[in-house]
Order: C-alpha cells, then structure tokens, then sequence
C-alpha cells in the first residue's frame, strides 16, 4: 500500500508563493505518473498539474500556465508544485495523486493513490 501526505499548505496573500510537498511512502514506488488536483467548496476536483515519474514530462491546467510549476525527487520520493503569484480563485484543498498505469493525465479516476489534501487559502 501507498501512502501519499502533503504538506505546505497556508494562508497566503494575493501574489504570493507557497511551495506545496507530497511524501509518498509504503511499497517500492514506482508510479507512471504523479499530479495535483484542487477542489474548491461546492465544486469538482480538478487537474492543477502532472508530471511523468520516469521520463519528468509535465502538464498543467491552463488556469495555473506559467504560474505553478510540478517537480519530482525520484530519490525521495516526493513530488512538488511551487505555486507563484496566486490569486484568490486558486483557494482549494489541494490533492496529491499517484497512479500505477498510463492513461489521461487529466482524470481524477485514472489515479490510485490520494493523499488526505492541504488547504490553500489566497486573500484580495
């Protein structure tokens, strides 16, 4: 079993920086692909960003382009997303994920693992 944890999450205000972690832990890990998804109050989870573990290949929403970038540490088996000038739309519990096969980055069901998510809070 994979465990996933994240961490990094806070109040922060409009125009900031925070640096979000995600820890997996568990079995020998070796996912085909990591991402993060946000879901705000009353609305869907979401895709925010991808990366493929092996190969390091990303993709990102077009809402987060040139603001967010995903990174992974495949030695510590940990997997970021550096979120650069936020705006209050960005405020969400953020989720790291893990899945075992290949398939579209952008589903929600096409992972396996979760992690319990950390909230980002971006003030006007």
């Amino acid at each position: 079993q994979v465990q996933l944890v994240e961490s990094g999450g806070g109040l922060v205000q409009a125009g900031g920086s925070l640096r979000l972690s995600c820890a997996a832990s568990g079995r020998t890990f070796s996912p085909h692909r990591m991402g993060w998804f946000r879901q705000a109050p009353g609305e869907e989870r979401t895709i925010v960003a991808a990366v493929r573990w092996s190969f390091g290949s990303t993709y990102y929403a077009n809402s987060v382009k040139g603001r967010f970038t995903i990174s992974r540490d495949n030695a510590k088996n940990t997997v970021y997303l550096q979120m650069n000038s936020l705006k209050p739309e960005d405020t969400a519990v953020y989720y790291c994920a893990a899945a075992v096969y290949s398939g579209s980055y952008y589903y929600s069901s096409n992972y396996d693992y979760w992690g319990q998510g950390t909230q980002v809070t971006v003030s006007s």
